[in-house]
């Protein structure tokens, strides 16, 4: 992580926090370190020391798309989302 590169919570670096109408976070027993939430909306993800993904502060800066997308292409689905009521959209 570069010094430009701030985390969204400090305190609980894999979530959950809240984006605009979503709150995420990763689970970090399932997370592999793929990486696939990276390539897909690098703005809200980085792998830590531990090859876990982390959440970046500058994550409202991804679309609501790419973090779905990003949770979806993620091989062990350990980016759990829910909606602003507390329902889990993914995964389902």
């Amino acid at each position: 992580m570069s010094d430009d590169q701030k985390l969204k919570d400090p305190q609980n670096p894999s979530g959950p926090v809240t984006v605009r109408n979503m709150t995420f976070h990763v689970d970090r027993d399932l997370c592999i370190g793929a990486a696939t939430c990276v390539a897909i909306a690098p703005n809200t993800y980085i792998m830590d020391s531990e090859a876990k993904a982390i959440i970046l502060d500058t994550a409202d800066n991804d679309t609501d798309d790419a973090l779905l997308d990003a949770a979806r292409g993620c091989p062990t689905a350990a980016i759990i989302v829910q909606d602003k009521d507390g329902h889990q959209i993914f995964p389902q």
